[in-house]
Order: structure tokens, then sequence, then C-alpha cells
């Protein structure tokens, strides 16, 4: 696992206050695409476990699995009894128990590509379902997306994280539902949008890219001087997209 991806652990309070976490539709659009209550779950890069404990609290019962000690030590401190939590990597988990739902929030792009979907299908049950939801904290307004593009670039060019297999922003299936589609172990990849928006205070949203790999990655000086810079010029509150793509599909039943 690259340094970026266990970058989080460091800002492991940071990231359970500024992200946001995941809305009761989400639990819905996926027991709906299930086509009933799924019981069990695992989790891959639980981070402080906010998917965790939306599908938790509403009576599945999830393990939880994250690389990174402190992330899992933040989880531990939020998550409700009953849940399971293992400090694994995707790539460390062995076939074995055998789940309804294995889902990844905002965490598949660290996963190595390489026997991605043959090790998530030895996770599942025939039948089951995989789901996958993220998707990039946005400033709404243009004009100060700009001046904040300005104020980042001495920096950062950009701080996306690129499609995983170049799939373009712009087509109508993003990745992973494009890798979904190609694999064999899965069917009936869906994609579906939650559309949220917020507004925040200036101190909020820079503590909310303090959260951002490409932020961590930095030397702390630097990181320091881009904060500042970025918090000059935003004004007093902002309006963010916050925007869920969701990401469904089915182990096949025979394969």
């Amino acid at each position: 696992m690259s340094g970026r991806a266990l970058s989080f652990g460091v800002m492991a309070e940071a990231y359970e206050r500024f992200r946001p976490g995941y809305p009761v539709e989400l639990f819905d659009m996926v027991m709906a695409y299930a086509g009933q209550h799924v019981r069990t779950a695992l989790e891959i890069g639980a981070g402080t476990g906010k998917a965790t404990r939306l599908l938790a609290q509403r009576g599945v019962t999830v393990t939880a699995t994250e690389p990174d000690a402190a992330m899992l030590a933040e989880l531990r401190k939020h998550v409700p009894t009953g849940v399971r939590t293992v400090r694994a990597a995707f790539e460390d988990l062995r076939p074995g128990e055998r789940y309804g739902l294995v889902y990844a929030a905002a965490a598949l792009h660290w996963t190595k590509p390489q026997d991605r979907w043959s090790r998530m299908a030895a996770l599942l049950e025939p039948g089951g379902v995989f789901a996958s939801f993220a998707g990039p904290i946005q400033l709404v307004e243009p004009a100060v997306e700009e001046t904040v593009r300005a104020a980042r670039a001495p920096f950062l060019e950009s701080d996306d994280i690129p499609s995983p297999d170049g799939t373009p922003p712009g087509h109508d299936m993003q990745w992973p539902g494009t890798e979904l589609q190609r694999s064999e172990w899965f069917t009936g990849v869906q994609q579906s949008v939650i559309e949220r928006r917020f507004t925040m205070s200036a101190r909020d949203y820079v503590g909310h890219l303090s959260t951002i790999s490409a932020y961590l990655v930095l030397p702390p000086p630097e990181q320091e001087q881009v904060f500042r810079r970025i918090m000059r010029v935003l004004p007093e509150t902002v309006e963010i997209s916050a925007d869920v793509i969701v990401h469904l599909a089915r182990r096949r039943y025979e394969l």
C-alpha cells in the first residue's frame, strides 16, 4: 500500500471531525438493490467508521477492516458495540467467512488492481452485493474555486484523485463501475448519485483539506503555507457539493 494511502493516520481525529458521514438514503439504496435486509457486511478501508456506523446502527453485523492503527483506534471510539474490527489491508484478507455485502467508502482506489475483483468475489456469498461509494467535496462557486486553485498552485497542481483506470470525468459510467462491467465475477452493475450540498465555515473547509492525501504527503512546512494561503482567500463561509457516487454490483451465483 502506498505512502499516500497510509497518510491518513496522522490526521485520524481531523478525519473524524471534518469528513461528512453518509446519509440514510445510501443505506436504503444498498438494501433495495440487495432485495432484502443484508445480515452481514465487511468494510474495506473503514477509516474512522462513518460508513460502518450507518449500517451497524440499522442492524447489520459489520466487520470493519482498516490497515492504519490510528484510524482503527479512532473508529473504535465511535462504532456501536458488536462491530468487529480488524487491522488489515484488503490484500491481507484471506477467503474464509463470506458476507452478504462487501463495501468500500472512499477507500477502493487505495486497493491494488491485481486480482481485485476475484479477491472481492471470494469474500462474498454467491449473489452477495458489492458496494462502493465516494465522491469529492467541491466548492460550488467557480470564482471561489479558482482563487483556491491559484493559492494552491505553488504547492499542488491538483488535489484530485485521478480515476484508477483512466476513465474521463464526463463518462456515463465512472470507475469502479467500468472495471466491474468488465469483470467476470460480477453482474448487474449500477451507478447512482446522491446529491448533497453543505455550507461550512472557511476554517472547517481548510480542516477538511487537511485530511486529503495530496496535502498530507507535503512536507509539514509546505502544508502550513498552503493552508494559510487558502485560508486568506476564502470567504467566511463556503458552499460545497458533497455528492455520493454509488456503485453496486452482484457476485455471480455461478463462476
